[in-house]
């Protein structure tokens, strides 16, 4: 596999993250590789600065948001394409994203037929257009998915996918800390886009205003995703008047939170499942423009939203959505772990039991040797 060249497009921070986790394996596995592609930070210094950061411009969420920054994502599109097509790598990669990464497919299948299309976190097509998968498996060479039910959703169409497990578990893995709770710490975790962040931290604020004035020695920590967001939090919290004694915002430190909190109520997303994982008991919240919301209902047919309540075919956490997603319901949802143990109990031991369906460690090793073996096909 001398002068072997893949090009990897990622789209959100995630996704970003597991890139640049797959590159590494890459690196290691065929010497000489020629890593390239639009990702993030870190997928730039995996590849030694050879591939674009477009992560936070990109990772807009929703229909409506999309829609409303069109053009700038199709000059991105024909960007993209050109490079890809002037790079004719041996693969692409494509990392999630599926807006995007889908018509990339399309346009890269037919401008280079030899090139090798691996699909690096399967898309969750199975929720919003199950329609769309034979055509996937026309354009699509492999399909690598995190979920053990997606595989035979998959195959049924005739495309090759492999179950590799879920990248979070390498990554929760290293970050496990030796802790023990603080029955006085309450976890907010308002998601890692600027728009998510402005909807959804003004009412983790007044959940916790609320809260406090009945538990007056509750404490609550939120941390950001980036510097940038935490200072859009610090702007939140100045102006929802309340003290940075009662709310401490951090910068990066989710997963040690996550760890030694009592509960929490986090954004829907995969920082639900990393929960789970590290056994926080916690409620979900999820708010998307209106717009967005409707046309989203009318498209996906799944039971819940939180990907631990997909995984175990069942509420294990609860959900609260759109207009259900204020004070008053989450407040009394972290009230609930606050002061009944049992319950607390039974939904840690759910979340233990849905967390261990993400697999062993070793997926992005596992993902590489798929696309080895796609390549010497």
């Amino acid at each position: 596999m001398s002068n072997t060249s893949i090009y990897l497009i990622a789209g959100e921070v995630s996704g970003d993250t597991h890139g640049a986790e797959l590159m590494h394996v890459l690196k290691d596995s065929i010497p000489g590789v020629s890593l390239l592609g639009t990702g993030g930070p870190e997928m730039r210094e995996a590849s030694n600065g050879a591939t674009r950061d477009w992560v936070e411009d990109a990772a807009v969420m929703g229909i409506w948001e999309v829609l409303k920054h069109y053009s700038w994502f199709k000059e991105q599109f024909d960007l993209i394409l050109k490079e890809v097509i002037k790079a004719k790598p041996d693969a692409l990669v494509l990392i999630d994203y599926p807006g995007f990464n889908l018509r990339m497919a399309k346009a890269v299948r037919e401008a280079l037929p030899k090139t090798k299309i691996i699909y690096y976190i399967s898309p969750q097509v199975w929720a919003w257009n199950k329609g769309r998968i034979p055509k996937m498996a026309e354009l699509l060479d492999q399909m690598i998915c995190i979920f053990p039910f997606e595989k035979p959703i998959f195959e049924e169409a005739g495309l090759p996918t492999e179950f590799v497990g879920h990248p979070i578990v390498d990554e929760l893995i290293e970050k496990k800390i030796a802790t023990q709770r603080d029955p006085k710490l309450i976890g907010l975790f308002p998601g890692s886009r600027e728009r998510e962040v402005a909807r959804l931290f003004p009412v983790m604020l007044e959940t916790a205003r609320r809260l406090s004035s009945e538990h007056p020695l509750i404490k609550f920590q939120a941390p950001a995703a980036s510097e940038r967001l935490a200072i859009q939090m610090r702007a939140l919290l100045e102006k929802a008047e309340l003290s940075e004694e009662l709310v401490v915002i951090t910068t990066g430190d989710s997963h040690a939170l996550m760890q030694s909190a009592c509960c929490g109520v986090i954004a829907s997303g995969t920082a639900t499942l990393e929960a789970a994982y590290y056994g926080l008991p916690y409620c979900l919240m999820y708010r998307i423009a209106w717009p967005t919301y409707f046309i989203g209902k009318m498209l996906v047919k799944v039971d819940y939203i939180g990907l631990v309540n997909i995984l175990a075919g069942k509420q294990v956490v609860e959900e609260f959505i759109q207009g259900d997603a204020d004070p008053c319901h989450i407040k009394y949802a972290l009230d609930k772990f606050l002061v009944d143990s049992e319950f607390t109990d039974t939904v840690k031991a759910e979340l233990a039991e849905t967390a261990a369906k993400l697999g062993e460690p070793g997926c992005h090793q596992r993902a590489a040797q798929c696309v080895l073996k796609v390549l010497a096909s």
